[in-house]
């Protein structure tokens, strides 16, 4: 059975050509669609793991509630001891500690005197110990523009655009002017080692990457940072391991009237990021009910215009003796032949420009410039386990219900309207 309804499908390309090029666009567009969502989404929470909020932060309870002002005052302190017992309870996590700060940029001339000045937000990781992972975690191998790493006390890197802007080069002596820990005013000089485009509007517009050790004297922060970060052993979010280590880590230090108390915060409360991961996880099926929907009415439509076609075919059929139950399920598995087929087309092409784009991106760095939040300069699709399957929801179900909607008419016409035409 199956045999002859392929040759006759094969045999008359007007009963399939149109519905078949219906399913393969509109499964070749949901993948696209899925795996590009999938992939911006999914790097734009990467990048703020990586530069700013980490799969989870431990930070002091003051700090939690002027977090976007980075006060330096209100970072914990002891955080040796800290860590160490972050990575004796929850050793499956990468723990580093960080100190987010900001403060004015001064080059000056020949003179010794302000040539200019910006104000930037820097960020201090500890780039001299290569047993902290945040080489790689930044990488800034990949996104140093010119110049090299710091390899040695005094060194920084300066955000491409911040060095255009103030007309930084490389070897150039900088001057950091900002306030400590303490309140008090801190001058420090530095050399640029290099520049660097993190591929965020956001970031490259004002910053510098400095050593630990280096803020920590400048900001007379020993033994302190206002962050630590802990990233799980995957390169995107878990939520459900992040929530996890984030309560049994807050019920071993409840809330209390100490305010420089630890407290851990995951990923998704901060930076609004929790509204990207629900967008995420419920793209995928609002996508296909969407395309479901779409293609579903197409397909109808096709299938009701086929069947005008097919009316004679009917009477004959029912003329011969079939029945119009297994009429109707005849044209339903025509209808899931195409389907199969549809979707493995679509699917193919729609994989293919997705492996493309996931390799190459589109850049989009101009439109971004103005961006108020961290986001990635070049958009990437994002090939996920699901993109393989997703397409054949929408591509066999719209076109079978398209079907089953369009031959519901075999049942409601005459046997003898359908002789008729047949005659006709």
């Amino acid at each position: 059975m199956i045999k002859f309804l392929i040759k006759g499908l094969l045999r008359d390309s007007h009963r399939s050509r149109l519905p078949l090029a219906v399913v393969a666009t509109g499964v070749m567009l949901t993948i696209l669609l899925t795996t590009w969502i999938t992939g911006v989404l999914g790097d734009s929470i990467n990048l703020n793991a990586k530069l700013a909020t980490g799969h989870l932060k431990v930070m002091t309870r003051a700090y939690r509630e002027n977090m976007d002002q980075l006060p330096v005052d209100l970072a914990l302190t002891g955080t040796d001891e800290l860590i160490k017992s972050l990575r004796t309870d929850f050793p499956s996590v990468s723990w580093v500690e960080r100190i987010e700060f900001g403060g004015l940029l001064d080059l000056p001339d020949e003179n010794n005197e302000t040539k200019s000045q910006g104000p930037f937000a820097g960020i201090a990781a500890d780039l001299f110990n290569e047993g902290s992972g945040e080489r790689e975690r930044l990488s800034l191998d990949k996104i140093l523009v010119d110049g090299k790493l710091p390899s040695s006390p005094g060194e920084i890197l300066v955000s491409s655009m911040f060095a255009q802007k103030l007309g930084i080069k490389v070897r150039d002596k900088v001057t950091f002017i900002g306030s400590t820990m303490f309140g008090e005013m801190t001058i420090n000089n530095y050399t640029v080692a290099g520049t660097i485009r993190y591929g965020s509007a956001l970031l490259d517009r004002g910053s510098i990457l400095i050593d630990i050790s280096d803020a920590r004297k400048a900001l007379d922060m020993e033994d302190a940072s206002n962050e630590i970060l802990g990233f799980t052993g995957s390169d995107y979010y878990d939520d459900a391991k992040a929530t996890e280590v984030m309560v049994s880590f807050n019920k071993k230090h409840p809330e209390d009237h100490d305010q420089f108390a630890p407290v851990m915060l995951r990923l998704r409360d901060q930076n609004d990021l929790g509204t990207l991961i629900d967008l995420m996880s419920g793209v995928v099926g609002l996508i296909s009910f969407i395309f479901i929907l779409a293609m579903s009415v197409v397909l109808w439509n096709a299938a009701l215009i086929g069947g005008l076609r097919r009316y004679g075919e009917v009477g004959l059929r029912l003329a011969l003796g079939e029945e119009k139950g297994h009429i109707y399920g005849s044209m339903i598995a025509e209808s899931l032949i195409v389907g199969i087929a549809g979707s493995v087309i679509g699917a193919s092409v729609g994989l293919s420009l997705s492996y493309l784009m996931q390799q190459k991106g589109i850049d989009l760095s101009k439109m971004m410039e103005n961006a108020t939040m961290i986001m990635p300069g070049v958009f990437r699709t994002r090939i996920t386990p699901q993109a393989w399957y997703i397409g054949f929801i929408p591509g066999i179900f719209a076109t079978v219900l398209g079907t089953m909607l369009a031959g519901v008419g075999i049942f409601r016409r005459q046997t003898a309207t359908l002789f008729k035409e047949l005659q006709s």
